[in-house]
């Protein structure tokens, strides 16, 4: 293979910076999550779609947040755990297995801020009109709630990696544990001006429109609570849009972090750091909050181990 093959088809990618004495560590560390990540978020969907009680608009687009988990899980840590105990220098991967990498790990991150929105509009709905909310989000409804949340990060996503792709490369390093699109549109010699501007209106309209539907919503739910007398479907909402607002912060959190360390490069390790835990942390938390502060999954949860308990038992 001459320089010139290598340089356009195959990239370097760093992976993971980890000594030889915190390679295992590491590397179980990681397998156990990722396990954990697998196992708890295919339960709670497991868990919706058998059971009819959670056969609800709230439940179905709470599977949404599981499949992305799962996306952005796998989309990153496996080929962490592939690179782990290779030696630096031979921690090659193909330029095209490079986007398609940094295509899902965008797509997850903005996918969560779209579900998120779809999710605080059915809180919304069902606490601020809930004489109408069976009219209002019904299966139809659902369908193209969730539609709309994936279909508009492709597009946003689709774009934001052909801006990059059109780009020629002069270099072949990516300074990164997981491809990305900063990461991509680095390699390229050409003036990059374009993919800023839109990597920032990208940014903006995402965020922007994520924490101000979110902060609407709740502004117009805490009202109606507020006026209200009935404690217990208070406290019902209450619980449930404690749930969501929960795990839009920790999103929140790790997002921002990643945003403000990209701002200072001698801290590139914590940012890199913070992008794998921002794969990490939120599918693993996820369903674990869902599971414990939503009351009919917990019962059922519950339920399930006790049930295993009693046939184990009468087995014996």
């Amino acid at each position: 293979m001459d320089n010139q093959t290598f340089r356009e088809d195959v990239l370097y990618r760093e992976g993971l910076k980890v000594t030889n004495e915190s390679s295992l560590p590491a590397f179980i560390i990681l397998l156990v999550l990722y396990i954990i990540i697998i196992i708890s978020n295919l339960t709670l969907m497991a868990l919706i779609f058998k059971e009819r009680t959670l056969h609800q608009p709230m439940y179905l687009l709470r599977c949404n947040m599981s499949v992305n988990d799962i996306l952005g899980a796998t989309v990153v840590i496996p080929p962490l755990l592939s690179d782990i105990f290779v030696v630096n220098t031979e921690r090659f991967v193909s330029y095209i297995e490079c986007v398609i990498q940094a295509f899902f790990a965008h797509l997850y991150g903005s996918t969560a801020y779209t579900v998120l929105m779809v999710m605080a509009f059915d809180r919304y709905v069902a606490i601020c009109n809930p004489l109408r909310y069976a009219t209002i989000m019904d299966n139809r409804m659902v369908v193209k709630l969730t539609l709309s949340a994936w279909g508009v990060t492709l597009v946003l996503v689709g774009i934001l990696l052909a801006l990059t792709i059109r780009l020629s490369r002069c270099r072949w390093m990516i300074f990164n544990p997981y491809c990305d699109n900063a990461s991509l549109f680095k390699l390229s010699c050409q003036n990059v001006f374009v993919n800023n501007i839109y990597g920032l209106c990208y940014t903006v309209l995402l965020l922007g429109s994520s924490i101000g539907s979110t902060a609407l919503t709740y502004l117009k739910i805490a009202i109606v609570c507020l006026s209200g007398k009935n404690k217990t479907i208070n406290s019902r909402a209450l619980q449930t849009c404690t749930t969501h607002l929960a795990v839009y912060i920790i999103l929140l959190i790790s997002g921002f972090t990643i945003v403000f360390l990209h701002r200072y490069p001698h801290w590139a390790d914590h940012r890199k750091l913070a992008g794998i835990m921002g794969h990490v942390v939120p599918p693993v938390l996820n369903p674990v909050i869902y599971g414990l502060q939503i009351k009919e999954i917990r019962l059922k949860i519950t339920g399930m181990f006790c049930n295993n308990k009693v046939a184990a038992a009468d087995r014996k």
